[in-house]
C-alpha cells in the first residue's frame, strides 16, 4: 500500500502545482483587464474560473479517496490535510480574480478614473507571495514560507495607503465616488489575496513541522 499511497500523494501535489500556476495566470489576467479596461480579457477570466472550479473538485475528491482507502498517518496525513486546505485557498484566490474582472465592467462607466500605481505594486507583492508559497510547498521550505508571512504586512500597509488616498479623492470629486469605490474594492480584494497566500505558506509550515501557526502571530483586527 505504501507505494500506491506515495504515488497518489505525488499526483495530488502535481495537480495542486498545476492549479497554482493557473491561478497565478488568472490573477494577472484579471489585473490586465482592469488596467486596460478590457472586457475581452475580463471575459477570459470568467472562462478560466470554470477550469479552476472543476480542478478544485477533482483534487478534493482525490484527497478524500486517499483518506478513506489508504488511511495515511504522520507526515503523509499532513500532506493530505495541507493539500485540502491549500486547494481551498487557491480556489478562493481564483474567485477574487473573478471579482477584479467584474470591477473592470463596473469601471467602464468611469473612464476618467485611473488605476493607482500603488495598486499595481500591491498586486505584484501578492503574486510574489503566491508564487513563493507555491515554491515553498513544492520544496517543504519553511524559511521561504515564513518570509511570505512577513510580507503580508507590507501588502496590508499599501492597502491602507490606497484607502486613505481614495477617501481624499472622494471628498474632492463627489461625482466619482461610485467609481472610486470600485477601486477601493479592488484594493481590498488584492489584500485578501495576500491573506490566502499567507494561509498557504502557514500550511507549508504545518506540513513540514506538524505545527499549526495560522492566526498565532496575526494582530486582531476590529470589525
Amino acid at each position: 500500500m505504501g507505494k500506491y499511497l506515495q504515488s497518489d500523494l505525488a499526483e495530488i501535489e502535481h495537480l495542486l502545482s498545476s492549479q497554482a500556476r493557473r491561478v497565478e495566470s488568472m490573477v494577472l489576467a484579471s489585473y490586465r483587464a482592469l488596467h486596460e479596461r478590457s472586457l475581452t480579457i475580463a471575459n477570459e477570466v470568467f472562462v478560466h474560473e470554470k477550469v479552476i472550479n472543476a480542478t478544485e473538485v477533482e483534487i478534493e475528491e482525490h484527497c478524500l479517496r486517499v483518506l478513506a482507502l489508504q488511511q495515511p498517518v504522520a507526515i503523509d496525513l499532513r500532506r493530505v490535510a495541507a493539500a485540502i486546505k491549500i486547494n481551498n485557498d487557491l480556489e478562493r484566490i481564483a474567485d477574487l480574480a473573478v471579482n477584479i474582472a467584474e470591477r473592470t465592467k463596473s469601471l467602464a462607466d468611469f473612464p476618467s478614473i485611473r488605476v493607482p500605481r500603488e495598486l499595481e505594486r500591491m498586486l505584484e507583492l501578492a503574486l510574489e507571495m503566491l508564487r513563493d508559497a507555491h515554491t515553498a510547498f513544492e520544496n517543504f521550505d519553511v524559511e521561504l514560507s515564513q518570509r511570505v508571512c512577513r510580507r503580508d504586512d507590507e501588502v496590508d500597509n499599501i492597502n491602507r495607503q490606497i484607502i486613505a488616498s481614495l477617501a481624499q479623492k472622494m471628498e474632492l470629486e463627489p461625482e466619482n465616488v461610485s467609481g472610486y469605490l470600485h477601486i477601493f474594492s479592488v484594493s481590498r480584494i488584492i489584500e485578501r489575496m495576500g491573506d490566502h497566500a499567507t494561509n498557504i505558506a502557514e500550511d507549508v509550515v504545518y506540513l513540514a513541522r506538524g505545527k499549526i501557526t495560522r492566526h498565532r502571530f496575526r494582530p486582531v483586527q476590529s470589525v
